[in-house]
């Protein structure tokens, strides 16, 4: 049996945003979970200290490998949290998530929360993923 997807939107407006309010899957399935992905480089050093749009496009390079080295893409991702130091910093450049979730035919079901701080204090965004095939 085939992984059949569902998604679940009692309401439209999120839809509007990018994201459904749920992801119903069925059938057989590989399920990854992913680590929260930051803007990291592949030595594991933080990058573009003070950059928004440059620490969410890295973060998701990020889980994007993350996603490939299971065989898998942004095409799979069911759900994805968002945490960030600054929301409305964040909102300014929701735009480089979006379009690339977008490009891959996908709104997964978000939650975006504000934090005081990541792991690492100069990190602003940090993606966590739940991705189905």
């Amino acid at each position: 049996m085939a992984m059949e997807r569902t998604t679940v939107n009692p309401w439209p407006w999120s839809v509007a945003l990018g994201y459904n309010q749920g992801e119903l899957v069925s059938g057989q399935t590989r399920t990854l979970y992913c680590a929260g992905q930051t803007a990291m480089s592949s030595e594991g050093k933080p990058q573009h200290e003070g950059d928004m749009a440059a620490q969410l496009a890295l973060s998701l390079d990020n889980l994007e490998a993350v996603l490939g080295e299971a065989g898998m893409s942004l095409t799979n991702l069911v759900r994805l949290n968002v945490y960030t130091t600054d929301v409305d910093r964040l909102f300014a450049h929701y735009g480089v998530l979006a379009s690339r979730l977008g490009a891959a035919g996908v709104a997964p079901a978000t939650t975006m929360l504000g934090v005081t701080r990541l792991a690492i204090p100069t990190l602003m965004v940090e993606l966590e993923g739940t991705a189905v095939a």
